[in-house]
């Protein structure tokens, strides 16, 4: 059985009465589209078995300030040219003025869009996401580490039948391509969450034959997740703003060679007030601040290779009006880091100005896409993540509320381009139960029911 076939059946044993036949008729299709596979009807490339069923993107939780590790922002040299085989990708070359000789994405407007676990029952979930919330696109995480064990193969059949149907719908379509597999990299820490290949030609390679695959059925490519954690970037080197570059202009040239029309979206950063280094290397960074990440990612010139500067955000305990500095207090609140331990990253509303005014005084006027925002509630739960306690000061109500607003303000901001809610479904999907740290923030309920921010998403005016 396919990977995206087990999972599939994964979710189905976790369901019961009107879901379970809401998604029995759903099952018959991925049946149907099966044997069709199997007999010919319709061809779908074979790949490898994938090591795990499902993405598993993480909210990271935020920690108090800390202060060292990193002086200052603007003394990062220039990062070193990249050697490539023969017939490799061209770099584009920067200009003063920003120009990188390749059209611009084509796509135009504020864009309404949500993270949903596209490859688990993805008819259903494509309908929810146009017919029931009305949005016009939709996120979806592709783990190259999960479904690629060998080179040269993947399983591409889950993602197949997720582009299908958003496809269908008129569904605009961003995937984050994170995670390189075991085979392609040689440093192994304990647990890290994904890593970039050694050679990062390698990504650059599976970014293209994912264009190819789907070409004209992907509208924005969101390059790495949240590169300034060695969770995520896990090498013998530490994170590092430089060697991130190198991979996004890489892939943005890639990109661009195969269709000028796809958004490319850099890798939105972890908003933390934290400056780390490991204990047994004092020279090697695990955690750096967002904005110090940030300034130094434009030293090295990624605005020169992004249609849209990633951003994520997930609000914690504060409404998505309010900025770090403005003495605002919940007396109420048990979570007590943004009150006792004020800084920009525990607020929206600073983090997306912060990182658009040092785009302003950079010279450039590069849109942010935000693809990760939302408000954790564990209301109605009986349990909630480990060091993800804000969620419950959080209310079901709240949460409705402030996922609306920050949609609205993001529009009323004017910086803004694309805006992702984190996220539809995890709740049930993922199958964590109350303390997967996704749960708290989906709009559906561990039983895959509605919650109150469904329905009020569903409500909201779609301005365009």
């Amino acid at each position: 059985m396919s990977p995206f076939l087990q999972h599939i059946t994964d979710l189905f044993a976790r369901m019961s009465g009107r879901n379970l036949i809401i998604a029995g008729g759903i099952w018959v299709l991925v049946l149907a589209l099966a044997f069709s596979c199997l007999t010919g009807v319709i061809e779908l490339p074979t790949g490898g078995r994938a090591a795990t069923p499902a993405d598993t993107s993480t909210p990271t939780p935020n920690t108090p300030f800390s202060q060292g590790g990193v002086e200052g922002t603007g003394d990062t040299p220039e990062p070193e040219s990249v050697d490539t085989p023969s017939g490799s990708i061209v770099l584009p070359t920067p200009t003063p003025e920003g120009g990188s000789g390749v059209a611009p994405a084509a796509t135009e407007g504020f864009g309404y869009g949500i993270a949903a676990h596209g490859i688990g029952m993805p008819d259903y979930t494509m309908d929810q996401i146009k017919n029931q919330l009305g949005l016009e696109w939709v996120k979806q995480q592709v783990r190259w580490d999960h479904f690629s064990t060998e080179p040269g193969q993947m399983d591409w059949s889950g993602y197949d039948a997720m582009i299908k149907f958003a496809s269908e719908r008129g569904l605009k379509v961003m995937l984050s391509v994170v995670g390189a597999p075991d085979w392609s990299r040689t440093y192994f820490d304990e647990n890290p969450q994904a890593a970039p290949p050694d050679d990062l030609a390698l990504y650059v390679d599976f970014i293209g034959e994912m264009v190819d695959r789907y070409k004209g059925k992907i509208q924005a490519i969101e390059v790495w997740n949240e590169q300034n954690l060695d969770r995520e970037w896990d090498t013998a080197e530490g994170v590092s703003a430089e060697r991130y570059v190198e991979m996004l202009r890489l892939t943005y040239q890639a990109i661009k060679s195969r269709d000028a029309s796809i958004d490319v979206i850099s890798g939105a950063l972890s908003p933390t007030g934290v400056v780390a280094t490991d204990p047994q290397n004092p020279n090697r960074y695990t955690v750096i601040e967002d904005f110090v990440y940030f300034q130094q990612m434009i030293d090295a010139g990624f605005l020169n290779y992004a249609d849209c500067v990633g951003v994520h955000h997930n609000g914690y305990n504060l409404p998505p009006d309010v900025a770090w500095d403005e003495g605002y207090n919940d007396p109420l609140a048990t979570y007590r880091g943004p009150f006792d331990s004020p800084h920009h990253s525990w607020s929206f509303k600073s983090t997306l100005f912060g990182y658009h005014d040092m785009i302003v005084a950079a010279g450039r006027d590069t849109p942010l896409c935000v693809t990760e925002f939302g408000w954790a509630t564990s209301e109605g739960y009986d349990g909630t993540p480990q060091g993800f306690e804000f969620a419950l000061d959080n209310t079901l109500e709240e949460q409705a509320q402030w996922d609306v607003e920050a949609f609205q303000l993001m529009h009323e901001w004017g910086f803004v381009k694309q805006a992702y809610l984190w996220n539809l479904d995890y709740s049930y999907k993922g199958g964590g139960g109350a303390t997967d740290p996704n749960a708290p923030y989906s709009i559906l309920d561990l039983r895959g029911a509605p919650r109150p921010a469904y329905g009020a998403v569903g409500d909201m005016p779609k301005v365009p």
